[in-house]
């Protein structure tokens, strides 16, 4: 009986919006609000190209890029962690079109290297203790002129989406068939990876390492399982996206738990709900 009379209290409480008095929180849940519908767009294309590998090792080299920015002291943290990352997303889209090895094979060497480095260059001296915060983010911890910043990531990304949709739409289908169209499909590739590794590394501080490639998979996945045309699988999967970050920053808050866990958590149940609905319909 008293663990659910506690479980109402939360549920009164998380209805009551007193979680909205705090500034700490309206911050967090404005970059919540800008953060998802990004991951939710790029996801889309994540996982209609097959890119969860790829997107992971990125997060795996965004830790190298914070390593390097620790050590080497010419850029703050992040702005180490933006450049180093469009660096590797470049130069894995480069070699992965100018290698004969798979491309499984060339992600997976340079996601356990940008590990590896990074573990390495953050123990050495003992500074690794200094950014382990970073291997579990805390949206909580957002300033405002953070938001600023992530604001303006947002209306780039979106810009740059709008631009790219139609090339990468067809890319998503066959990269051969795209150049029979006359699509550029290193160039577009280089772009969206470069995309995604932006949205990595200004995100990896608040959503953590651990878990951060999650949520470039499951809104789209989820999404997938149940959109019945192109326009539907988009918004579902922003929608999705959205609705498990808001959801589980609030339910983090009240139950204090960690907010980037408990929105993948979420996102992961809304990915399990849509693939029982979609194999009872296909019944």
């Amino acid at each position: 009986m008293a663990g659910e009379e506690k479980q109402m209290e939360i549920l009164y409480d998380m209805a009551s919006l007193e979680w909205l008095e705090y500034g700490f929180m309206r911050n967090a849940l404005l970059a919540v609000v800008m953060i998802t519908p990004l991951f939710g767009l790029l996801s889309t294309m994540v996982v209609s190209n097959r890119m969860a590998f790829f997107s992971d090792s990125l997060g795996h080299g965004a830790f190298t890029g914070l390593a390097l920015g620790a050590i080497l002291g010419i850029f703050s943290p992040v702005e180490s962690l933006l450049l180093f990352s469009v660096f590797f997303a470049l130069l894995i889209t480069w070699i992965k079109n100018h290698s004969t090895a798979s491309t499984d094979t060339i992600i997976g060497v340079f996601s356990s290297l940008g590990i590896a480095a990074g573990l390495m260059m953050m123990s050495y001296g003992g500074s690794f203790n200094k950014y382990a915060s970073y291997l579990i983010g805390d949206i909580l911890s957002i300033t405002p002129g953070e938001l600023k910043s992530l604001a303006v990531v947002l209306a780039v990304v979106v810009l740059v989406w709008i631009g790219l949709f139609n090339r990468l739409l067809i890319l998503s289908i066959n990269s051969s068939f795209a150049r029979s169209r006359g699509v550029s499909t290193m160039l577009v590739e280089g772009i969206f990876a470069a995309m995604v590794a932006v949205v990595v590394a200004i995100s990896i501080q608040w959503v953590g390492l651990l878990i951060i490639n999650s949520l470039l998979v499951l809104p789209g996945a989820a999404a997938r399982n149940i959109a019945g045309s192109i326009k539907q699988y988009h918004l579902l999967s922003v929608l999705f996206a959205v609705v498990s970050g808001v959801s589980g920053l609030v339910l983090a808050y009240y139950c204090s738990m960690a907010a980037g866990a408990t929105i993948v958590v979420i996102a992961a149940g809304i990915f399990f709900v849509t693939l029982l609905l979609k194999r009872k319909f296909l019944k």
